[in-house]
């Protein structure tokens, strides 16, 4: 079947987000769409974080008003995690009165390299990856993080992204250094116990950030960014179904991707849906 059979969409697009070395968090210099397009976003937010603070982010979510914006996420500077939300108006400039916070969760996130979200009207998830290649689960109520178990065997997994999430499972694509591309589906039950199945085993290598939307009823944008050669590629995937997913290249861009720190922008939780599985 076509890939375009696949994903049967008229169009889908993902946001990248940066923060760059000044502590502005930015739009990551495009969105990427397929068919493949680009769509200039705001500019820059100036004064979200302390410069050169941020070591890395969740997806961050946006719900935009006629009046501006209010974003919120989660990062992780130095050892501690802090949950940021902040309201801006139209020109990207905070708005006194309303919320402005940077509110600490806890530490020992020193030895941490990645960590991503997952927030449905139901629950809220949250994965980190730790150095010794063990992948930490958390159940989020309000500023509350309890574990919720861990796996080990993924130290050779350079990045992580979100591609789908239900009721009773996570699922992310991940590339490792030794150039290989999987699928982690992981089950929300009591237990975790991770299922990894191959999709590619050479050429991805490359990404030190994979960022992942929704395309489609099954599909993925999939964007693998690498700081390397300040590169980000754009993949449309089909539905994950192991080494038989189809993946297309649909666009790349050289030359703008030199930010220490990148994350997607998402919408509410609601209306965020991901369907790679």
């Amino acid at each position: 079947m076509l890939l375009t059979a696949i994903l049967a969409t008229a169009a889908c697009s993902l946001a990248p987000g940066s923060v760059l070395d000044s502590g502005t968090q930015d739009n990551g210099g495009i969105t990427v769409g397929y068919p493949a397009r680009t769509v200039g976003l705001p500019g820059p937010i100036f004064g979200v974080f302390a410069p050169g603070a941020v070591r890395f982010s969740t997806t961050f979510t946006s719900d935009a008003s006629n009046l501006g914006a209010t974003n919120e996420g989660w990062v992780v500077q130095g050892d501690s995690l802090y949950y940021r939300t902040y309201s801006i108006d139209t020109m990207n400039e905070f708005v006194p009165g309303l919320p402005n916070l940077t509110q600490r969760i806890g530490g020992g996130w020193s030895n941490f390299s990645s960590l991503e979200v997952s927030q449905t009207t139901a629950r809220t998830t949250a994965y980190g990856l730790r150095n010794d290649g063990t992948l930490v689960r958390w159940s989020v109520i309000g500023n509350t993080w309890r574990s919720t178990g861990s796996a080990t065997g993924f130290a050779a997994v350079k990045s992580m992204a979100l591609i789908s999430k239900t009721a009773t499972y996570d699922t992310f694509l991940a590339n490792t250094r030794g150039g290989a591309l999987y699928t982690i589906h992981i089950p929300t039950a009591a237990s975790m116990k991770p299922i990894v199945k191959p999709v590619r085993t050479k050429t991805w290598q490359g990404f030190e950030k994979l960022l992942a939307s929704k395309c489609g009823n099954y599909g993925t944008l999939l964007v693998g960014i690498d700081k390397d050669t300040k590169t980000a590629h754009t993949y449309a995937v089909g539905r994950a179904n192991g080494t038989a997913t189809v993946i297309s290249h649909v666009s790349s861009s050289a030359g703008s991707y030199k930010a220490p720190v990148y994350f997607r922008w998402g919408s509410t939780p609601d209306i965020d849906p991901l369907n790679g599985e």
